[in-house]
């Protein structure tokens, strides 16, 4: 007796601009994972509803993977998810409340400014490191550095 295997249903073309690309090539465009992609839906994150096919196949678009590196760039800079949240939530609104969005974008552009300070002193005391390991290396007398004493006979 001849077995016939159920075939997958295959998804559509991915990379057909008219109906859109597959959530694999969607997520391979924009550098994040299938599982964020899915996640940024769920959290409310995208400004317009993910077209879907017939068999429920996820369908982005060029304005989808626009919006979706926007997204990966707030968080990269530490935006929470909620203010990115109330970001789409505002863009997906429309016009009228431009003034809450540039607040918004302000309030995480000074945030990012004084971790980018942050960074700075701290880049600081790594470079000074990096200068005295140098130095003493160079000058032969790298087992002046600082090093714990070990305790012997610890009780």
């Amino acid at each position: 007796m001849l077995e016939v295997k159920p075939q997958p249903v295959p998804e559509p073309a991915r990379s057909d601009p008219r109906s859109g690309l597959s959530i694999a090539e969607a997520a391979r465009r924009t550098g994040v994972s299938v599982h964020t992609l899915r996640y940024y839906e769920r959290a409310g994150l995208v400004v317009t509803t993910v077209d879907r096919t017939g068999g429920g196949w996820r369908r982005y678009h060029q304005r989808d993977l626009d919006w979706i590196v926007v997204c990966t760039k707030l968080r990269a800079t530490g935006m929470p998810i909620k203010a990115i949240r109330r970001y789409a939530e505002l863009v997906s609104a429309g016009h009228g409340n431009e003034q809450e969005r540039l607040a918004l974008m302000e309030a995480h552009r000074a945030d990012v400014i004084a971790k980018l300070a942050e960074i700075q002193e701290n880049l600081k005391i790594i470079d000074h490191k990096i200068d005295v390991y140098r130095g003493r290396l160079a000058a032969g007398d790298a087992d002046q550095l600082w090093a714990p004493i070990r305790r012997t006979g610890a009780r």
